[in-house]
């Protein structure tokens, strides 16, 4: 049994969510919408899943239904070699979308697997569809959004292909600063929600690689590492590494 089976034992109305209220709404609604068209959002996204940690929000190969937006918490997304290896695709935070990767085949291609307790408010894609017809500058928002997503592979695959071990780390963290700086967190200290495994499987890089990547980092000073606890103490020496393939 899958997370949003498991949510449905309790009441759905405990996990209403106003889109009007919510904390996080600037980060995944366009800015400028009437406050009619709110409430029409808010009638559209009525229900919030808990995602308890390492439980995952849908599988490859499940049928589409819905978008999820992060609420709370930190997701991965993952794909399953035949070997049974698994590949990272991709890391997303609060304010970000899941499921846009079915939209094409109405069925996932990866695993989304929460990394910390998280929460989701799903969209119905079908009624999303319905109410961005009606207001342009929602269905604008999600164009936008899928084709950041088709920029973001873009960039893994600049990273995988012409990047040395170090710069590919340096990219890493300085993306994720940038994120946590747009949620209103502070750009140099933040917690890894992943672990090494994951960063390397996202990075193409092996655990060892990514260890020893980080101790020099951290020996250099240029961050300070305790555990899963990164600060990044000299931000332009991370970005002298990633600046040539800017």
């Amino acid at each position: 049994m899958d997370a949003i089976q498991r949510s449905n034992v309790f009441s759905l109305q405990a996990f209403r969510s106003a889109c009007s209220e919510c904390t996080v709404r600037e980060l995944c609604l366009p800015v400028g919408l009437k406050s009619t068209e709110i409430k029409e959002l808010d009638r559209l996204i009525d229900t919030r899943h808990p995602i308890s940690k390492g439980t995952t929000l849908y599988r490859s190969g499940d049928r589409f239904r819905a978008l999820y937006a992060v609420r709370t918490g930190f997701f991965k997304t993952c794909l399953l070699h035949e070997d049974g290896r698994e590949q990272v695709t991709g890391f997303q935070m609060m304010g970000e979308l899941l499921g846009m990767d079915a939209i094409s085949t109405d069925s996932h291609a990866c695993d989304a697997v929460a990394l910390e307790d998280s929460e989701v408010c799903e969209i119905p894609f079908e009624a999303l569809e319905q109410v961005s017809s009606k207001i342009p500058t929602l269905q604008h928002h999600f164009h936008r959004m899928l084709s950041r997503e088709i920029v973001r592979d873009q960039s893994l695959l600049m990273l995988l292909g012409s990047m040395r071990a170090e710069e590919r780390l340096a990219a890493f963290l300085l993306n994720l600063s940038k994120r946590f700086v747009e949620r209103g967190f502070a750009k140099d200290e933040f917690i890894l929600r992943m672990t090494r495994e994951d960063i390397g499987s996202y990075l193409g890089m092996k655990l060892e690689t990514v260890s020893r990547t980080f101790s020099r980092f951290n020996a250099e000073g240029i961050i300070s590492v305790h555990g899963k606890a990164i600060h990044i103490q000299q931000p332009d020496a991370l970005n002298d590494l990633t600046s040539r393939h800017s």
